[in-house]
């Protein structure tokens, strides 16, 4: 049995829950004390999100799965969610009560304020569900402190201090959730090394195929699918354990490669930029100057 849910307003999620609408354009729940989900146990559900949200979940994950996969969450974990996104969940329970605390938000709530012209800074909104961010009991107790000012600013009359104080409260949160996602970078430093070796090993092989010739040199978003990661996640990542962009690190990779390939006399400098996955000659030498601070032509007469 499958349904699919639309949640295109910050009602429409209230409603979902059995909860008043306070705002119409955001919305703090604590979800203990939402209405239950009743489905048919096995059901299917998409859930279609046309609003940002943030879910801090308290409760160990094992009733819903998502994709093929069961999500890890643990206890304390920030789950993220941004406009045209989309949950694919399984109940198998016909009785789930959900735990935790949800701030719902509509991208109008954020129009002409400093969270509007820098909501696509947040990258962790398009962070697969396995990217999560998982929250020190410090971590936690500041998350919720944030939850609670942001309803304390709801539960006030509206007046036209309203959407700046509480837009202020969620990009503040936000700032929070920058800083614990460094943290998590550094804390599973042996997990993002093995990201890091399989990239590598991905470039490597990539490159030692066909695919150059035939497709083109690897783009972030594939290596990132490979990888089973989003490209957000994957970048920042990267970017983290490296100090270069996905981007960079690529086209290091094919100049490193080039600078081996540049000595073969057999191969005229067009060649060898095709077996690199460039479409055009000039585009190759016009990166390898870039990078060398030469041509390639020049390089392999210099050296």
């Amino acid at each position: 049995m499958s349904e699919v849910i639309y949640f295109n307003t910050v009602s429409d999620y209230n409603t979902s829950c059995g909860q008043e609408t306070l705002h119409p354009l955001v919305s703090v729940l604590d979800l203990s004390k939402c209405s239950p989900r009743k489905w048919e146990a096995g059901t299917k559900v998409k859930m279609n999100f046309g609003v940002y949200g943030i879910f801090l979940k308290d409760v160990v994950c094992g009733d819903i799965r998502y994709g093929k996969n069961y999500y890890d969450y643990q206890e304390g974990t920030l789950v993220f969610i941004g406009p045209g996104q989309a949950w694919d969940v399984e109940y198998e329970t016909s009785y789930y009560q959900p735990q935790g605390h949800v701030i719902i938000f509509h991208p109008d709530l954020i129009h002409g304020t400093s969270l509007g012209k820098f909501i696509q800074d947040y990258k962790f909104f398009s962070y697969q569900m396995n990217e999560a961010l998982h929250l020190s009991e410090r971590e936690r107790q500041i998350a919720l402190d944030c939850f609670k000012n942001i309803l304390f600013e709801l539960q006030q009359t509206i007046d036209i201090h309203s959407k700046k104080l509480i837009a202020s409260n969620i990009e503040l949160f936000l700032n929070y959730c920058n800083r614990f996602y460094d943290r998590q970078f550094i804390t599973r430093d042996n997990a993002n090394k093995g990201v890091l070796e399989n990239f590598e090993n991905l470039l490597n092989d990539y490159f030692n195929s066909d695919k150059p010739l035939n497709i083109g040199f690897p783009s972030v978003a594939y290596c990132a699918e490979e990888l089973n990661l989003s490209s957000n996640y994957f970048g920042d990542l990267i970017k983290k354990e490296t100090g270069k962009s996905a981007q960079e690190y690529i086209q290091n990779k094919i100049i490193d490669i080039a600078k081996e390939k540049v000595f073969d006399a057999d191969k005229s400098i067009a060649e060898i930029s095709y077996e690199l996955g460039f479409k055009y000659p000039q585009h190759f030498s016009r990166l390898f100057k870039k990078k060398t601070g030469t041509s390639p032509f020049a390089y392999r007469n210099l050296n």
